[in-house]
């Protein structure tokens, strides 16, 4: 059985440019879950948070009960998915969760801050998230993959361990 990659980390980890490199090697199709979200409810998440943290992952939630459906695919989730426990058990019923794990300072090298709904105070928040965040993301995940190479040897860890994983499970 063919089990969805679904991909976890920070805001900047590198969740969404990995995954589509994934999902051409692996011919998957591939899900953004911010753009999933920006698409269902025509709005951008910057517009959505205005209404509050709570309504945003509110609305997340009914995004993972739907994307957890979809097969075969690469699934780049929000920074925030990891803060109910019940969207990690949806989409790890129907994937294989991969930690994209990279340092604060790497991530802070390569995104712009601002642009970010909750790192928009600047860049301690970023610090703030990774140490709220960071034991949960691995708790979770069944693979934790550390964003601190060429980004090919990445993608190639990432495709060769999802292989393993998704081996071991159809011999069950």
């Amino acid at each position: 059985m063919r089990k969805n990659l679904v991909l976890i980390g920070m805001p900047g980890s590198g969740k969404t440019t990995i995954g589509k490199l994934v999902s051409e090697k692996l011919n998957y199709d591939f899900v953004d879950m911010d753009e999933y979200m920006k698409t269902k409810y025509k709005k951008s998440i910057n517009d959505m948070f205005l209404n509050g943290e709570d309504y945003f992952r509110q609305e997340e939630s009914k995004c993972c009960e739907e994307i957890s459906k979809i097969q075969n695919s690469i699934i780049s989730t929000g920074g925030g998915v990891i803060k109910k426990k019940h969207n990690v058990d949806l989409l790890g019923s129907t994937g294989i969760i991969i930690f994209i794990d990279r340092t604060v300072n790497d991530i802070l090298s390569d995104i712009e801050v601002s642009s970010r709904p909750l790192l928009k105070d600047g860049k301690e928040k970023l610090y703030k998230l990774y140490e709220e965040r960071y034991n949960l993301y691995r708790e979770y995940a069944h693979i934790i993959i550390n964003n601190d190479k060429n980004l090919d040897k990445v993608v190639e860890e990432i495709v060769n361990k999802y292989k393993e994983a998704n081996n071991s499970l159809s011999d069950v």
